[in-house]
């Protein structure tokens, strides 16, 4: 069994260089992979391409990497509530991709599988469907997109083991899933790093044959962006 297990997030991102196209897990701030962006952070490192379905908020998540202009292109779904995004968007000091968000999944799924484009109806008589190629299936028409390449995905999961063997807990399991294998190199930072053999088989949702890099991370504060709650009587 190969032992993929590294002894710290210095040691997880090394051979990430400036100018390379990244992804990133989570949803919002949900299943962030924490320890990794702050490393990046950390390193300086620039001119990076960031695939994560939004930006986090101006101070946590993307929104570090974002203060430091250490992204120049964002790949997402939606702006989010992240300020620094739609300033650094609306002035063009960052150039943003938005593409509908089960396009985004589906484009990290694609690569994750090893199929180079596939078809959806999503986008197709919009924006989104300017100058790539169309077609009907059926009566009905749809949209050629490409799976992304990137150089690194950053995962985050709750318990994983030196295989790689990985397990998402509620709603952390969004696109860190997809984004296992869709890279050249994946790196999984986990909560609780546990022996071979100390994870139930049947309960894996992603297996270590997606994973190249796993390390335990830290200090995980798992903001809430935005919290409601229930009125007292």
């Amino acid at each position: 069994m190969i032992n993929k297990k590294l002894a710290n997030v210095e040691e997880a991102l090394m051979g990430v260089k400036d100018n390379m196209t990244l992804m990133l897990g989570g949803f919002g701030l949900s299943g962030i992979p924490e320890n990794a962006i702050a490393q990046l952070v950390k390193s300086g490192v620039r001119g990076l391409t960031c695939i994560s379905n939004n930006a986090g908020v101006d101070d946590f998540g993307l929104g570090l990497l974002l203060q430091k202009h250490q992204i120049k292109k964002m790949i997402s779904s939606y702006v989010g509530e992240n300020d620094e995004f739609e300033r650094q968007m609306l002035t063009g000091e960052l150039d943003v991709e938005l593409i509908p968000q089960g396009t985004l999944a589906e484009r990290c799924r694609a690569a994750q599988a090893g199929f180079p484009a596939f078809y959806t109806p999503a986008g197709f008589g919009t924006e989104v469907a300017e100058g790539k190629e169309t077609r009907e299936f059926d009566g009905k028409m749809y949209v050629l997109e490409h799976a992304f390449k990137a150089d690194f995905a950053f995962v985050k999961a709750w318990k994983g083991d030196a295989a790689g063997n990985l397990i998402f807990k509620g709603t952390a399991r969004n696109f860190n899933p997809n984004m296992c294998g869709a890279a050249k190199i994946t790196v999984a930072e986990v909560e609780e790093l546990v022996p071979l053999g100390d994870l139930d088989p049947n309960q894996i949702h992603i297996p270590g044959i997606f994973v190249q890099r796993i390390f335990q991370g830290a200090h995980y504060e798992k903001r809430i962006e935005q919290r409601t709650v229930r009125a007292r009587n």
